[in-house]
């Protein structure tokens, strides 16, 4: 399968694409006026622990308290890598066997105070060890990390166990376990990478080995654990500044920085990028962390916006769309609620009911493979449930089912998807990260006060950039009238150097702004003073 990743840098944003055969198969966007907080760690203080939610609220110094769910203070290795313990069965020449039969990982103290207990400690209960005891009270300082953005209503979500990424190992300060990724099959290599890890790592620490590391030689990944260390010693010093009060004690790279750290592998074929800025970063990075990878980042020049170039804006287009169009007539519409993702099926034509059962199992098949690009690309979570067109036949009930389950097996995401039900319904729950992508690109409506949606003027900014990037190709005028909500207005002309100055300066053409009730809030208009006409529709 090739696979690229298209990098694009305006002002107000930042896109990365990442492509599969030519398919767009997911998209991020970084957004100044959403700040990106997953992965960044905070110096803590425990505030409400409810027990009846199996849960507590953590002050980490923002806006919102961080929810902290007990099988986030609790936990054990993720199911994605494997344990000593299970190198050790299936290598039945080794006698040698784990501390920990159970294979939790358990966690050393914090440095931080605890408050004496006043009162029974709160109790949570695992599969793997019962009945256990969080050790948490109300106003104890304690270290945690943001693992899911805020949503909603609903504030970020943060753990205990805290790591520290880099491009071949995950350091674990608060752990004492060696994790291999899964994807690494031979058991010989994950017995030399974790033989390794033990002669790196101090006593305390422990760490999950990436696929990425395998066959690397042992001075790339020691270089790769002693930057994670260092990382970690300026973390501490961090944490001893705080004083215990609630703060930000690391941040985790930038989008760029986190997608070529953790995305960019041997299978990635090309890496275009349209910034010169972002395009040095990225080879100052790999000349570091994998020089083998330099040659393939590409400094995109082309006169055509990057996206543009490599067909993808009008697939991009669709991910702010409510209804998608199906190869055979049908489509798909997608809707968010506050519980959960909504799809409904529409079918095409058909004559008969022996053409009906079978139209209805070829809409419902090319609604598979869309939806489950719509998941990646949206960033969808939680529950997502989807209406497929009814058929009568058990047996294409299950090619549907088993079609879902063969698109997601490609999704990051951990997803678990379940058969059809009687009513023809499809029931899936998707791991929740990050925001999805309406949350992230739009806000609430002024007009509405919330009820429906508009784009975000951050996004109609870009819209507005990508419209100068064409007419700066096709056009030869130097002076043009730009038509905006008063809201939008205001945003183009806030700073001591406005957005509109920036604009005019970037593509070296005159714009005179003027405001108008009569565009809703996501519109603009140009109009050109030389031909006395609109020109919007000329340029998008």
């Amino acid at each position: 399968m090739k696979k690229e990743i298209i990098i694009s840098a305006a002002l107000n944003e930042v896109r990365i694409a990442i492509t599969e055969s030519g398919e767009l198969a997911e998209l991020f966007i970084e957004i100044p006026d959403k700040e990106r907080l997953v992965g960044n760690i905070y110096m803590g203080r425990v505030g409400k622990v409810i027990q009846g939610m199996n849960a507590a609220f953590v002050d980490i110094g923002i806006s919102q308290d961080g929810f902290l769910h007990f099988s986030d203070v609790d936990t054990s290795i993720e199911d994605s890598f494997i344990t000593e313990e299970e190198d050790d069965e299936e290598d039945e020449s080794l006698t040698e066997t784990s501390d920990s039969s159970s294979g939790v990982a358990r966690k050393k103290p914090s440095k931080a105070k605890k408050k004496p207990a006043s009162k029974p400690l709160p109790t949570f209960s695992t599969k793997r060890s019962g009945v256990v005891s969080i050790g948490l009270q109300p106003k104890q300082n304690i270290i945690v990390q943001i693992v899911r953005e805020a949503y909603s209503s609903k504030g970020v979500r943060v753990s205990t166990r805290v790591s520290l990424p880099g491009r071949y190992v995950v350091l674990m300060p608060f752990e004492s376990a060696i994790g291999v990724s899964r994807k690494i099959q031979s058991v010989r290599e994950r017995k030399r990478l974790r033989q390794l890890a033990r002669s790196i790592l101090p006593e305390g620490f422990g760490c999950i080995i990436r696929t990425a590391s395998q066959d690397k030689s042992e001075s790339e990944l020691r270089r790769d654990w002693e930057y994670l260390l260092d990382v970690w010693k300026e973390v501490e010093k961090n944490i001893k500044k705080s004083h215990n009060n609630p703060s930000l004690v690391y941040q985790d790279k930038n989008l760029t920085g986190s997608v070529i750290r953790d995305l960019f592998t041997t299978d990635v074929e090309r890496v275009s990028v349209d910034s010169k800025k972002l395009y040095q970063e990225i080879i100052n990075y790999l000349n570091w962390a994998s020089p083998e990878l330099v040659d393939k980042v590409e400094l995109y020049l082309g006169r055509k916006p990057i996206f543009d170039a490599f067909r993808l804006e009008k697939i991009i287009a669709d991910t702010y769309s409510r209804k998608i169009g199906l190869p055979s007539g049908g489509s798909i519409v997608l809707d968010q609620t506050e519980a959960m993702f909504v799809v409904d099926v529409n079918s095409g034509r058909a004559s008969s009911d022996h053409e009906q059962e079978r139209n209805s199992l070829k809409t419902n098949m090319e609604a598979v493979r869309t939806i489950a690009q719509q998941l990646r690309l949206r960033d969808a979570a939680g529950i997502v449930l989807i209406d497929f067109i009814d058929m009568n036949q058990e047996e294409n009930r299950k090619k549907i089912f088993n079609e879902m389950r063969h698109e997601l097996m490609r999704d990051r995401a951990k997803t678990t998807v379940y058969p059809l039900t009687q009513l023809g319904l499809m029931q899936i729950t998707r791991q929740r990260i990050r925001q999805n992508i309406t949350e992230r690109l739009s806000d609430n409506c002024p007009t509405c006060h919330g009820v429906g949606r508009v784009k975000s003027r951050s996004v109609i900014l870009n819209g507005i950039e990508r419209w100068l990037d064409n007419f700066r190709i096709e056009s030869h005028e130097f002076s043009i009238i730009l038509f905006v909500h008063p809201s939008m207005a205001e945003y183009l002309l806030e700073g001591s150097i406005s957005r509109l100055s920036r604009l005019m300066i970037k593509h070296f053409v005159k714009i005179k702004l003027q405001q108008t009730d009569i565009l809703s809030p996501d519109e603009f208009q140009f109009y050109s003073q030389k031909q006395q006409r609109d020109i919007t529709q000329d340029f998008q």
